[in-house]
């Protein structure tokens, strides 16, 4: 064992601290191609203080700017006190949150999110516009390179301006995507009614707020009309959606959209159920009252408790801002009053909402004795069973076990060989192998009676235990890991219309991914390049030579274990499966795995396209000789 002395302690200043270990300050870091990876998360800390600002009744305009790689966010607050600016951008715990007169319901509590911007940066400008006075200071990874010691003469008006670059080492590969950030600034708007943000020209700004809000998030026209409630504090906006099974939530405290719920949230599910039972004087089962419910709840409370830096989740039991009552009860109460009133005011509504619950009610009745029979299937199968290849670590583990459950992975392979070298190359404490047969049942437009009856989906939705919601959910990231032909991208299309018509929360909730895997493998005698484009194959070619070696990857059995192992590790390339709110849900899944076989014909023919990539003299010299010794 080695020696453990005194040399072994070591101390590190709070900038190497944020990038060593980014993922305790911003989640994980990504490469911009999920709405939660680190550059989203560093622009929104950004945001955030101005929104605070906003909050304090200064500012009413924010403008947003991205120019290659580079955000530029200026408000027209108050502006940083000019003595202070670089303690506020470059001295941790540093800030003016701590006095809550200052800032009541501020977001940024803990003096660190600016800081960690700055630290995760390779450019990181930040300048003050104070009375007539400026000042500004410039930091590459967090060490000053220009800092203005005197303030100088401005006619700009009060306010602060950020610039910044994410730093390729810590994001490697990132790429801004810019949805991603319109729905962000759409979030920040519905919120803040007043508030005008401008993003490289387009404006935002809302006056319907949270109902505005679920309008756009709906995918297919709603049972009946939102329910908008709104009181000091809080909003809240709800309705049911025709189809579906899952429930869906928009939730936010001071502003920060907690993506991961929390106490706030779990108080609006609860109300909505305790004013169906009163209101209707029927005590319905609560997932019978929440099945496909669409709603948004935002309140603003003082000092909120949050998980973590990175505000995605809200524990907070502090009191709330009205009659001394802790959050919990508050929002309950809130909604109860208000929701009732409003399905007294509006009688249609109620009769739909009555309907609707009606017919989960049967539905699930229905559902009893096959429910009953892969319950007794799945209880075999937790001993039995050859399709899961489980780990040893689960999502939702307190304790020791939980410090990895965010890491845990379901990998849904096709086929015994290409199970066998994920299994044999996984983690076994956090990564678990799910095999399927071959193609699954394409379940569009079934009840919901096939999860219990068709054996496959029956094992796969109790390995992932998301029978009654996600509550339960055992692995966070859930990854469709099929070959690169045509049937491995059918039978992905399979999987995700299983997802989409009876557990859309999954993939809404962000848990849902396609595996990358390499297309192929370059190599000569020297050097060996693993390529998942065309793009990086040319070039991989043009590193090896005349002499390279090409290998094609199509089935994922083809790969050897110890080869699979970089590509499920740390540097795991992953393609979220997100939904577009544009687009009606029923409508994707209709036309793309309905009966209208000639209609997508068409639409395939109609978008078929060649990509050509410019490729230099020698590189083209190269991939001809690589092409020549492959065949």
């Amino acid at each position: 064992m080695a020696n453990y002395t005194e040399s072994d302690i070591k101390s590190l200043d709070w900038h190497e601290h944020i990038r060593l270990r980014p993922g305790m300050y911003i989640g994980g870091r990504g490469d911009g191609s999920a709405p939660d990876d680190g550059i989203y998360v560093l622009l929104k800390e950004v945001i955030d203080n101005c929104i605070d600002e906003f909050a304090m009744g200064h500012g009413k305009v924010i403008e947003i700017s991205l120019s290659g790689d580079t955000v530029t966010v200026r408000d027209y607050g108050r502006g940083i006190p000019l003595g202070k600016l670089l303690d506020c951008a470059a001295r941790i715990n540093t800030g003016a949150k701590y006095d809550s007169e200052a800032f009541q319901k501020s977001v940024g509590l803990n003096g660190v999110g600016i800081k960690a911007v700055n630290a995760l940066s390779n450019h990181f400008k930040i300048q003050a516009f104070r009375e007539q006075k400026t000042r500004v200071i410039e930091f590459s990874a967090a060490e000053v390179t220009h800092e203005m010691k005197r303030a100088g003469a401005t006619k700009e008006e009060d306010g602060t301006c950020v610039t910044f670059t994410p730093d390729p080492e810590i994001f490697p590969n990132y790429r801004w995507r810019e949805e991603f950030i319109d729905e962000m600034l759409w979030n920040y708007a519905h919120l803040n009614a007043g508030l005008t943000l401008v993003f490289n020209g387009k404006k935002y700004r809302s006056k319907e707020g949270l109902k505005e809000l679920l309008a756009k998030k709906l995918s297919e026209e709603p049972l009946y009309p939102i329910a908008h409630l709104q009181g000091k504090d809080i909003e809240v906006a709800l309705t049911h959606s025709a189809g579906g099974y899952g429930e869906e939530y928009y939730s936010f405290v001071n502003g920060q959209h907690t993506t991961q719920g929390g106490t706030h949230q779990a108080a609006f599910r609860e109300a909505v159920v305790k004013t169906a039972r009163d209101h209707f004087k029927k005590n319905f089962e609560a997932a019978d009252v929440r099945q496909s419910i669409v709603g948004a709840i935002a309140v603003k409370i003082q000092e909120p408790d949050f998980t973590s830096q990175s505000k995605v989740k809200c524990n907070s039991s502090h009191t709330a801002p009205k009659d001394g009552q802790p959050v919990r009860g508050w929002i309950v109460s809130f909604v109860q009053d208000q929701l009732d009133n409003w399905l007294h005011r509006n009688p249609e509504a109620a009769k739909a909402l009555l309907e609707k619950i009606q017919r989960a009610e049967k539905e699930r009745t229905e559902l009893k004795g096959i429910r009953k029979i892969a319950n007794e299937r799945a209880k075999k199968a937790k001993v039995h069973n050859k399709k899961l290849r489980d780990c040893r670590v689960h999502y939702g583990d307190k304790g020791k076990k939980g410090k990895r459950s965010d890491e845990t992975t379901l990998f849904i392979t096709e086929g015994d060989s290409a199970s066998g070298s994920i299994t044999t190359a996984r983690d076994p404490d956090t990564q678990a192998v799910f095999s399927l047969r071959g193609k699954p049942l394409n379940c569009f437009g079934l009840s919901k009676k096939v999860c219990y009856e068709n054996e496959e989906f029956s094992l796969l939705q109790h390995a992932l235990d998301i029978e009654d919601g996600l509550d339960g959910l055992r692995f966070n990231k859930v990854v469709l890991a099929t070959d690169a032909d045509v049937d491995g991208m059918h039978i992905r299309l399979l999987l995700i219309t299983f997802f989409l018509q009876f557990f859309p929360e999954l993939i809404r909730e962000g848990h849902l991914f396609i595996l990358q895997t390499p297309l192929f493998r370059v190599r000569n005698k020297q050097k060996q390049f693993y390529c998942y484009t065309d793009r990086e194959r040319q070039e991989a070619i043009a590193a090896c030579g005349k002499n390279a070696e090409i290998t094609r990857f199509k089935g994922l059995g083809e790969i050897s274990p110890g080869e699979f192992k970089g590509f499920i590790g740390e540097d795991m390339r992953l393609d979220p499966v997100l939904i577009d709110h544009h687009r009606s849900l029923s409508e994707m899944l209709q036309f793309y795995m309905g009966k209208n076989t000639p209609d997508r014909q068409k639409f395939i023919i109609d978008n078929l396209k060649v990509e050509i990539d410019y490729v230099e003299d020698k590189e083209e010299e190269a991939e001809t000789a690589g092409a020549e010794t492959a065949a």
